[in-house]
């Protein structure tokens, strides 16, 4: 674990591993820190803010030292089940990359139980780590210019679903009508770090 301070009032926390950061993103939001205004997972790092003036960021290193990095958080998860029409344009193409057809591809990715790690990329963009092995596989060699949004895709280890419309070069199997993101609702993501995310197959 190395630490790395981030102007007056904040922390950067660098670990090895999804596991770890996961780790260290739940004692942290479990230790009730005075002044903690906000937790920013990434692939390998956490981000602790607190208010300026605050006693939180004096507290944080000693208990860095106590948190085990290979403990689950203690807290339950929050669950969200994401309905899916599986008719996404890479479809066929992920089912022939993992050596499966279509149906297998959906048995796949509705049997597993993902995990948000992490959020970025657009506001409300989730990666949900849990994606069968099969099913890993790179993003696409030409990026689309526009993916709408609400479409379900893959890439490297991860699931998500995306919010809005953007660029992407993500696989994508299909399509929500779940509004990821709504900048009126509180909170605006509907995927939050630590939740657990099912897909659900609508036939």
């Amino acid at each position: 674990m190395r630490l790395r301070r981030c102007g007056a009032d904040a922390m950067l926390v660098e670990v090895d591993s999804l596991d770890e950061v996961d780790a260290v993103r739940s004692a942290l939001a479990d230790a009730e820190l005075p002044g903690l205004v906000e937790l920013v997972p990434a692939a390998r790092t956490v981000l602790a803010a607190f208010e300026p003036g605050s006693a939180g960021l004096a507290r944080l290193r000693p208990l860095l030292d106590t948190i085990d990095l290979t403990k689950r958080a203690a807290t339950e998860p929050r669950e969200v089940v994401i309905p899916v029409h599986y008719d996404g344009p890479d479809l066929e193409l992920v089912a022939s990359t993992a050596g499966t057809d279509v149906a297998g591809v959906i048995e796949l990715h509705t049997g597993a139980e993902y995990k948000v790690a992490f959020s970025g990329f657009a506001p409300g963009f989730g990666y949900l780590v849990g994606l069968p092995e099969a099913l890993q596989q790179p993003r696409l060699d030409n990026p689309r210019k526009r993916v709408e949004p609400g479409s379900v895709a893959i890439a490297g280890e991860f699931s998500a679903v995306y919010p809005t419309a953007s660029p992407g070069g993500w696989r994508l199997i299909g399509r929500t009508d779940v509004t990821l993101f709504d900048s009126r609702r509180e909170p605006p993501a509907l995927l939050a770090p630590g939740d657990l995310v099912r897909f659900e197959a609508i036939r």
